[in-house]
């Protein structure tokens, strides 16, 4: 999280960016120091639904801030839109949509008023905005 949040581009460039709090890794139930071979095998045995979860609750929490009254209409205003995410074959298997292409289709459900998503859905790169909307709460 402290990732994505601080905008790091590599494992390299998040353990220099982890290292400047060294002080603060008790806190954290880190320990002494931070290592990428530690960091990647923590990640990889790491379940995703822990990101899932923080990024609805952050989402929510972003929703709630910033919601403005654009359209004068009771309810929200919603706009339903994906985008394909290209992904390595050779390394994603599992996501062949194409001949020689792979990817994930993240589906989105954005809230206008409030400037945020408000819901998000991902699905092989092939799979229909329509057949996607069904998944919206």
């Amino acid at each position: 999280m402290f990732r994505q949040l601080s905008n790091r581009e590599s494992l390299r460039d998040l353990i220099v960016a982890m290292e400047a709090h060294a002080g603060k890794f008790y806190h954290f139930g880190i320990g002494k120091s931070v290592t990428r071979s530690n960091l990647s095998k923590a990640n990889k045995q790491r379940d995703y639904r822990i990101f899932e979860e923080f990024a609805f609750y952050m989402i929510a929490e972003a929703r709630k801030r910033r919601i403005q009254k654009i359209f004068e209409l009771d309810g929200h205003v919603y706009a339903f839109d994906s985008t394909t995410i290209d992904l390595c074959l050779s390394v994603f298997e599992w996501a062949k949509f194409r001949k020689h292409k792979g990817g994930i289709k993240m589906h989105t459900l954005y809230d206008v008023e409030a400037q945020v998503p408000a819901f998000v859905h991902i699905t092989e790169a092939k799979v229909h905005d329509s057949k996607a909307m069904p998944e919206i709460p």
